[in-house]
């Protein structure tokens, strides 16, 4: 069987490399020349355990080749970006784009399944009609379904093949045909459904984490505003065998969280309340950091103005090198805003709108103030003692991701701390 896999980003190329290692001759296609031809040579820019190993295997063994066009196969993949408009709504023009390029080379009998995050009624309402464009018509003469991506960054791999996998076809026949091309790789359960409830389920998992998110966010404003330690306030709360709350942070980031519960919002803007409210809470938490940092310079008598700053960590979650959606954007806006010298350091992050110092020892050194933006291990295993002696008089520590326990020798803010 060939399959095409239409975008060869985060998940499009590991989905393709492991259905080569499968055996099926596999056709990336994605319109980035360095992408294309770094996947030809078995290469990725992408960092993830074992990514590599498996990239390189698929383009040793033929079964994966990766070009610009889209060509005719038995099945083909989306997995293109789907991102967000100034309005909130779900931008489609990746997802109409890559179903207008399979349309020219569909054939019946042809399977299209939809992995991108989309808003619910998409596989059916938006993709289907420019797949009829072709002439056949999708039940009768092709089959549709959607299959939703469910992985953890950092643990790519490994989540792709041992989690469950939902599968929503636009009928019985499509859903049988989608599940035998996943269960080659996927050893979780595979669960049926129709494509509307899959993209809605896809959304609910991601609107449940930021919810949650929220939550313990706004604990940790009213922890500031009533005087509690809200690390020491959550640890008692969840000895409660049934209550399970996270940990509150700087902001949220990523491609999922801060983007795909708005795809419900946009679907039912008179009925969602408290997404779009937890929504709100976690976007205004980099406003929250700014707003510690200036009561820390306040306390130091310092002036923000032509201070040193140095902020560890861009990337949106501890221990990987992705900065999409990364809360760290609008706290160094807002600093070099008002005036501060910001210097930025990230062990793994090398893609970020901003210079990033890749000397640890000349970020911080005579710097007013550091701000944890990220829990890499790196600063969780800092020396403070050290480091303070390398900065000014009445050093300022603010740490946006409550992972120092001792910050003696520092004025010190931590989020509900």
């Amino acid at each position: 069987m060939k399959i095409c896999v239409v975008g060869l980003g985060y998940i499009g190329l590991p989905t393709a490399s492991i259905l080569a290692t499968r055996g099926f001759d596999v056709i990336g296609v994605d319109t980035n020349p360095t992408i294309i031809d770094k996947g030809n040579c078995g290469k990725t820019d992408i960092e993830e355990t074992g990514l590599s190993t498996i990239v390189d295997a698929a383009a040793k063994s033929g079964q994966l080749k990766c070009q610009k066009d889209v060509v005719e196969a038995d099945a083909f993949i989306i997995c293109v970006p789907t991102p967000i408009t100034s309005e909130k709504k779900a931008d489609l023009s990746y997802v109409e784009a890559a179903g207008r390029s399979i349309a020219f080379k569909l054939l019946t009998g042809n399977l299209v399944v939809l992995e991108s995050t989309v808003p619910p009624g998409t596989t059916n309402n938006v993709l289907r009609p420019i797949l009829e464009e072709s002439g056949l018509i999708a039940g009768k003469d092709f089959h549709l379904a959607y299959c939703p991506e469910r992985i953890l960054p950092g643990n790519l791999l490994n989540e792709l093949i041992k989690n469950g996998r939902i599968i929503g076809g636009i009928d019985e026949d499509s859903r049988a045909m989608a599940k035998k091309i996943y269960e080659t790789f996927v050893e979780g359960n595979i669960y049926l459904t129709d494509s509307t409830t899959a993209e809605f389920v896809k959304l609910m998992e991601n609107a449940t984490r930021a919810v949650n998110i929220a939550l313990a966010n706004e604990f940790a404003l009213v922890a500031d505003e009533i005087g509690v330690n809200v690390l020491e306030a959550i640890n008692l709360a969840n000895k409660h065998p049934r209550i399970d709350i996270l940990h509150p942070g700087a902001g949220v980031g990523g491609h999922c969280i801060p983007i795909d519960p708005w795809f419900i919002v946009e679907k039912s803007k008179e009925i969602s309340r408290l997404i779009p409210l937890s929504m709100k809470i976690n976007e205004n938490m980099p406003s929250y950091v700014i707003s510690l940092i200036l009561e820390a310079f306040s306390e130091a008598e310092k002036e923000i103005i032509g201070a040193k700053i140095s902020i560890l960590g861009v990337a949106y979650k501890g221990n990987v090198n992705d900065a999409r959606e990364s809360p760290a954007v609008p706290i160094i806006q807002k600093l070099k805003y008002v005036g501060a010298k910001v210097t930025i350091y990230d062990p793994l992050v090398t893609n970020f709108r901003f210079e990033i110092e890749r000397d640890f020892k000349k970020t911080i050194f005579e710097s007013d103030a550091l701000i944890i933006l990220a829990d890499h291990r790196q600063f969780k295993d800092m020396n403070l003692s050290v480091i303070r002696e390398m900065m000014n008089e009445k050093p300022i520590l603010v740490d946006g991701r409550n992972i120092i326990d001792d910050s003696d020798g520092f004025i010190f803010r931590g989020i509900g701390r």
